[in-house]
């Protein structure tokens, strides 16, 4: 009689979401309660390790915002604490860090004429600031980084869907390319950066330096170098063969950074002539311009 072949253990998902103030960790939550998971808003770290022991629910996937408004907060001791939890081979443990432009959090908290809860008698941007400093080591070592500067609802429902579903067979490959400035420093998320900055610079045309990489003179001007066409086919030469390997490694996001001087025009065209063509391919992909704003 032939061995019948055990289902394999599925560990427990449990996800610790923390990161800035005002982007959108609440719309997260509820998100990933939608998924199945079970969650808990500004919770106490100390906490943490009874609520995962707990009898009769060792098998629920949970998801806890802890941020700067929760009692004992700090960076340091949810790293530890982070690196505690994962001695459990039982459990897959996540960092998840929610970030946001300095821009986009302060219209935020402008429109919804809320103080910042580290500068509440004074401006946001102060608090947004220095909460940023202060989570950094939490930000460096995050598993993901979910960057909702010019993400809608919709669009942070796809991603958390597609990199954080508590059903590994319904997770997809996620993918963000992005555009950014070298002089402003290469971004700490991403998984591969690609220098542009040998193209054609339209910089040097005073009707095209108001301009942007989104603008068609930009993009004439760029397509027209004389290495353009052959450098953007071995780009998605190269993404056509990787994507499809990493989602047989089980990676679930990966982030693409197209790199020129200023962040404005070649970088900008590149990262969005490489996403329609990596859209084109199924993927579910997000396009974000670090340095554009």
């Amino acid at each position: 009689m032939p061995s019948v072949k055990k289902p394999k253990h599925q560990k427990r998902k449990v996800l610790i979401v923390t990161g800035l103030s005002g982007a959108g960790m609440s719309s997260a939550l509820k998100i990933l309660e939608d998924l199945g998971y079970e969650i808990f808003d500004n919770f106490p770290l100390i906490f943490v390790s009874d609520l995962i022991a707990q009898k009769g629910h060792t098998d629920t996937p949970l998801a806890m915002a802890i941020d700067t408004r929760s009692r004992g907060f700090s960076p340091i001791n949810i790293i530890n604490k982070i690196e505690e939890l994962r001695k459990n081979k039982n459990l897959d443990v996540q960092l998840v860090f929610m970030t946001c432009s300095n821009l986009a959090l302060r219209k935020r908290f402008s429109e919804t004429r809320r103080s910042h809860p580290l500068a509440k008698d004074r401006p946001a941007l102060d608090g947004i600031r220095q909460e940023r400093t202060w989570l950094k080591p939490l930000m460096d070592v995050a598993d993901l980084l979910l960057d909702t500067s010019e993400l809608s609802v919709h669009d942070l429902r796809r991603q958390v869907e597609s990199s954080l579903h508590p059903d590994s067979t319904k997770r997809k490959l996620t993918i963000t390319i992005m555009s950014f400035g070298f002089k402003n420093g290469v971004p700490r998320e991403s998984d591969t950066v690609i220098d542009v900055r040998f193209l054609a610079n339209p910089h040097w045309d005073e009707k095209l330096r108001p301009k942007t990489g989104k603008d068609k003179a930009v993009q004439e001007y760029v397509a027209k170098d004389p290495d353009f066409k052959s450098f953007l086919g071995h780009v998605e030469a190269m993404l056509k063969m990787l994507l499809p390997r990493y989602s047989e490694e089980g990676k679930y996001y990966f982030t693409l950074a197209f790199g020129c001087t200023g962040g404005r025009h070649r970088s900008v065209y590149m990262a969005e002539r490489v996403s329609k063509t990596v859209s084109s391919w199924g993927y579910s992909v997000s396009t974000r311009h670090r340095d554009l704003d």
